[in-house]
């Protein structure tokens, strides 16, 4: 069964880990094939990389990385993360992707950033038809456990998101990305919102 993490501190505006599980952990688990593994990497092409350059790989972000949106540890708040690498050396100050608590930051960094020149080589987002994921209930709001290890990420492109529904990640209301568009149907079901494609958020896909 998994759960999601205690957090260490936190801001008065952050959604944190305390408040007790609504029940059991959700253990619906999907292993991505071959063929996956083999369009995700097509998708880089779409997403900028420069041909001389590897594809990048998603990383861990359960290793006291902060969000570079607001400054929170990724790992010790709720909801799905993200990464983006950007080409020419952008962020400037490490050797890595731009990091986030929340899939909404990410889009706003990413638009904002975009419109500076900067070029999104690849996006990575937890993708939570890929983990046992909890939901937690605390002051009346429900949230969704984190997942910043490497083996939760996923291409963003290729995800389902739902927008809109009663569950929040780190900074509120929150894009819940699932690779199994089923898996977010059914989220949907129970937790209303409705299901868009990543183009739908950051404007290209």
């Amino acid at each position: 069964m998994t759960r999601s993490p205690t957090p260490a501190g936190g801001t008065a505006r952050c959604r944190h880990a305390g408040a007790e599980s609504t029940g059991p952990a959700t253990t619906r688990r999907r292993l991505l094939g071959g063929a996956v593994a083999l369009a995700s990497t097509a998708l880089a092409g779409c997403l900028g990389d420069d041909e001389d350059e590897e594809p990048p790989e998603p990383i861990g972000l359960d290793d006291g990385q902060s969000c570079d949106v607001c400054g929170m540890l990724i790992a010790d708040h709720y909801g799905p993360a993200g990464q983006v690498f950007y080409g020419g050396g952008e962020p400037a100050d490490r050797d890595g992707p731009a990091r986030f608590d929340s899939v909404r930051e990410l889009a706003v960094f990413d638009e904002e950033h975009r419109e500076r020149g900067w070029e999104r080589r690849a996006a990575f987002v937890t993708d939570y038809s890929a983990v046992g994921y909890d939901l937690v209930e605390g002051d009346g709001t429900l949230h969704v456990s984190t997942h910043a290890e490497r083996e939760a990420f996923e291409r963003a492109a290729g995800l389902h998101y739902v927008v809109g529904s009663d569950v929040e990640g780190a900074m509120g209301p929150e894009y819940l990305p699932f690779s199994d568009r089923a898996d977010a149907e059914g989220f949907v079901a129970d937790h209303g919102g409705d299901v868009r494609g990543w183009g739908e958020l950051v404007g290209d896909a």
